[in-house]
């Protein structure tokens, strides 16, 4: 009795996991039972309740006679890999030119399918056209166009829609329906899905092949997923599209970069892309928005037609040639005003510069001063001339004034590296003639290298010294000086290799020394024979010399290396810091 209790609870709970199961599988479409709401009578299909197609293939499948894109959908693509930018025109100085119409193939045009309402497309055999009705009579499906180029409606009978145009198509299957269901139905048809293709893309490509795609896609799309054009050999003036043999189209892309122009093509089966070799070409460089190498389609045009692909900037004036004839190279320069009388020849190489004199500068006022804050000079006005048309403020000190430079701030700037690597190859090239002093040199090489990359982050002041008062005012001013009128101060400033770096009330009777015992005095790395002492206007003052008001006192360290040339390498650096900079790094 038991047993058969167990065997009759297993059936059971078999009998009840099973026929859920198989009556599920029993539902769904392709097992022999309809979809759901759905009632088939003879050979017409209708529907209560209209069930719409909202499959959306992805991008990687809309290729796929079986995962058809409905026109006017959204095409999801699945997440593609960041696609790396083409490169830049002006990031490749010294390298080979870049050729215009080469940054379009980078994979963008490839990943996503064009499935878009194209009023103009013609339908061809093959394609899906979804349509419904509704009122007297209900009915939807996808019908596909037949050999015959018809489509079959129940109750209707065939439709010849092949060649129609898409915009056209909903009037044309409208009109056909009503002449057998003359009032009480609705009717609207459009295209459901364009025809899967598979075309050809040959010539001077990176990738020949047969590639599938949708009649409805661009023939940048093609040539995308074959690589692009050849940038060395290819022609972006002249992309033919073939079909039997005979040219359908030709497209030159130079239009479409320039101006968005492409014609909407309708591509079929066994179509052929051929991109033929490249014809003329020409450089452009310098002051222009495309500085591209251009392909032209004949050997000699204009300047001024150049100029409309290279689109050269506001402030550009001129037009540099430079033409190989055999085995000389000749150069010419013209203004460009005269762009429409120069004639430009395959292989030359053009730029376009900006010749502009100074006519005024510009000098930036800074400090104790209480008029306008940037003076428009002459181009070649002296210090003296900036002088006269300063408004000092009571507290000014006219005496120390103050000239920074941008040029004199480069050149610091390179005397400085040039120091810094000279004392890098003395550090990183010493002999060791045991283990002993080689891990020694190791050490003291590293610590070396740690002060070089402090020193070159140190950007110089480019202060001009103007320790001649007589002299001072007549220097010649540039674009982008800056003058600072320093106020009166009576401090002075102590630090580098002291106990306390501070400022100090100015005293007239004390000398260097006695500043620094007031900042608690040297520390064991200073070195007492090198003190600097800089005064207001950036020049330094004799050795022994007292301070005065506004005076800033450098102790220097002391260098502690058994190299001779390591310690005069850092013994240099740290004097241009503490000039250039007014800055002092430790070792």
């Amino acid at each position: 009795m038991n047993r058969l209790s167990a065997r009759a609870l297993i059936a059971a709970l078999t009998l009840s996991v099973l026929v859920p199961f198989a009556a599920a599988q029993t539902q769904q479409p392709g097992y022999g039972t309809p979809p759901s709401g759905t009632t088939t009578t003879g050979t017409t299909t209708t529907s209560a309740t209209p069930t719409p197609n909202t499959g959306v293939p992805t991008a990687g499948t809309a290729a796929s006679p079986t995962a058809p894109v409905p026109v006017g959908a959204p095409v999801v693509a699945p997440p593609q890999p960041a696609t790396p930018l083409p490169p830049s025109p002006t990031s490749t100085t010294g390298a080979k030119p870049v050729v215009f119409g080469s940054q379009m193939f980078s994979g963008r045009f490839g990943a996503v399918t064009f499935s878009g309402f194209n009023p103009d497309y013609q339908l061809a055999v093959g394609d899906n056209v979804l349509v419904r009705l509704w009122g007297a009579i209900v009915y939807e499906a996808v019908q596909p166009i037949d050999a015959q180029g018809n489509i079959f409606i129940p109750n209707v009978g065939p439709v010849k829609v092949v060649g129609v145009r898409n915009g056209d198509l909903n009037q044309l299957v409208d009109t056909a329906v009503k002449k057998v269901f003359r009032a009480n139905v609705g009717v609207y048809a459009t295209l459901q899905a364009a025809q899967p293709v598979k075309v050809y893309v040959t010539g001077f490509v990176r990738a020949p092949g047969l590639y599938g795609g949708l009649s409805s896609d661009s023939v940048l799309y093609y040539l995308d997923r074959a690589g692009g054009i050849d940038p060395d050999r290819g022609s972006y003036l002249a992309v033919d599209v073939m079909r039997n043999g005979k040219q359908r189209a030709r497209i030159d892309l130079y239009q479409f970069l320039l101006k968005g122009k492409i014609e909407a093509l309708q591509l079929q089966d066994g179509d052929t892309i051929v991109v033929p070799p490249r014809q003329h070409s020409v450089v452009v460089s310098g002051e222009v928005l495309n500085p591209y190498q251009f392909e032209l389609n004949k050997p000699q045009v204009t300047a001024a037609e150049l100029m409309a692909l290279a689109q050269p900037n506001p402030n550009a004036t001129h037009i540099s040639i430079v033409r190989s004839i055999g085995a000389e190279r000749r150069s010419e320069y013209h203004p460009i005003e005269k762009a429409g009388e120069v004639v430009i020849q395959a292989g030359d190489v053009v730029g376009v510069t900006a010749d502009k004199y100074p006519a005024t500068i510009l000098v930036r006022i800074d400090g104790a001063h209480l008029g306008e804050r940037s003076f428009v000079m002459p181009y070649g006005s002296r210090l003296k001339d900036v002088v006269a048309r300063l408004k000092p403020a009571p507290q000014a000190n006219i005496d120390a004034l103050q000239l920074y430079r941008l040029s004199v701030a480069a050149k610091q700037k390179e005397s400085l590296d040039q120091t810094l690597r000279g004392l890098e190859v003395a550090a990183l090239t010493a002999r060791s003639s045991t283990m002993e002093e080689a891990t020694l040199r190791k050490t003291e090489a590293d610590l070396i290298l740690q002060f070089v990359e402090r020193a070159r982050a140190i950007v110089p002041k480019g202060q001009v010294v103007l320790a001649s008062k007589e002299q001072a005012g007549e220097t010649v001013m540039e674009d982008g000086d800056v003058v600072r009128l320093p106020e009166r101060s009576n401090l002075v400033a102590v630090s580098g290799e002291v106990t306390f770096a501070n400022t100090l009330i100015y005293n007239p009777s004390y000398d260097v020394d006695q500043y620094v015992d007031l900042v608690g005095g040297y520390t064991q790395r200073s070195d007492r024979s090198k003190i600097l002492l800089l005064r207001p206007d950036g020049s330094i003052a004799p050795s022994g010399a007292k301070p005065g008001a506004g005076d800033e006192i450098i102790v220097f360290p002391k260098v502690e290396t058994k190299w001779v040339e390591v310690a005069r390498g850092i013994t240099s650096i740290l004097y241009q810091l503490a000039i250039s900079a007014k800055v002092l790094t430790t070792f």
